[in-house]
């Protein structure tokens, strides 16, 4: 499948900004992206588990609040707030780190819906090397599984690890890291500094130097 490359890393508002987490410095990064379809159906896409593993992975747990659940081979978590039909918060627990992520869908227009994620983490010595592209590429990568599904729902997914290896997810990646770092730039972070950490994310993306 032929991607246009430029038109999805288009669709994708970023920012990052500061905050504080528990009394503790954090960073956040969000992403957002309209959708054509209802706000109604967005919502259903992004918390039926059913249609969840059709753009994203597989999902299991008891998915109500104050629930756990698990994706499979990644974050796991406890769903802490829901409020259908636009809003749900959620831990994201990996690799013995705790962040923490919220989704919210919003009507945007006639046939028009927008998805915004933001993803909180505690600034640590992973921040500084990665920056927000750490978390960015990849619910960028899953904004995009979502654009296919809503257009093409009853074509398969992407396969996760071809296209990561294809001409097309390794242009996205490097593309998604590069503004990503310029995010970083806009809020506040040093441009040098923002300029590596992109170029370090888009490497352990894409397997390869930059």
């Amino acid at each position: 499948m032929k991607l246009d490359v430029e038109g999805h890393l288009g669709a994708v508002e970023r920012t990052v900004f500061s905050l504080e987490r528990g009394g503790r410095p954090a960073r956040a990064a969000t992403l957002s992206r309209h959708y054509a379809t209802t706000a109604g159906d967005l919502w259903d896409a992004v918390t039926n588990a059913e249609r969840i593993p059709r753009w994203f992975m597989p999902v299991s747990g008891d998915l109500e609040p104050g629930g756990r659940f698990q994706l499979e081979g990644n974050a796991g978590g406890v769903i802490e707030e829901c409020e259908p039909p636009s809003r749900v918060a959620v831990t994201w627990e990996f690799g013995g780190d705790v962040s923490w992520v919220e989704v919210g869908v919003a009507d945007d227009g006639v046939g028009q819906a927008r998805l915004t994620v933001t993803h909180t983490s505690l600034l640590s010595e992973h921040w500084e090397q990665y920056g927000p592209g750490a978390v960015g590429v990849g619910w960028e990568m899953g904004l995009l599984g979502l654009a296919l599904h809503i257009t093409r729902p009853r074509e398969p997914k992407l396969d996760a690890m071809e296209f990561a290896a294809s001409r097309d997810g390794k242009a996205l990646m490097m593309g998604s890291s590069e503004r990503w770092g310029e995010a970083a730039v806009g809020a506040g972070e040093d441009r040098e500094a923002a300029r590596v950490a992109a170029r370090r994310t888009a490497a352990f993306y894409t397997g390869e130097s930059t």
